[in-house]
């Protein structure tokens, strides 16, 4: 079992837009094999960053979703929100980051 902690700035005003377009992309997460959890948080002090916090089966499902379609779809649509993005995948013996 792995866990992903992606943290997202966005652009000032772009948080409608961006929850906009991930609400369809959770939902379809939220339904591919291997994901266990997979929810979208915002700061409590800094509305421009976001942070997914995921939990998946295994390396491999995550690989697999980073590839399904609609992440895909999702990634391009938010291309024009996004100021910058990490990505943190904690295995139990390490911490991987993208």
């Amino acid at each position: 079992m792995i866990y992903v902690i992606a943290t997202i700035r966005i652009r000032p005003d772009a948080l409608e837009a961006y929850a906009t377009l991930a609400q369809p992309c959770i939902a379809a997460t939220r339904r591919e094999a291997g994901c266990l959890l997979y929810d979208l948080d915002a700061s409590t002090t800094d509305p421009e960053t976001l942070v997914f916090v995921q939990k998946w089966e295994s390396r491999e499902a995550l690989a697999d979703h980073l590839n399904a379609p609609h992440v895909v779809a999702f990634r391009e649509a938010i291309k024009p929100y996004v100021i910058e993005a990490q990505v943190e995948i904690v295995h139990p013996d390490r911490v991987e980051v993208m």
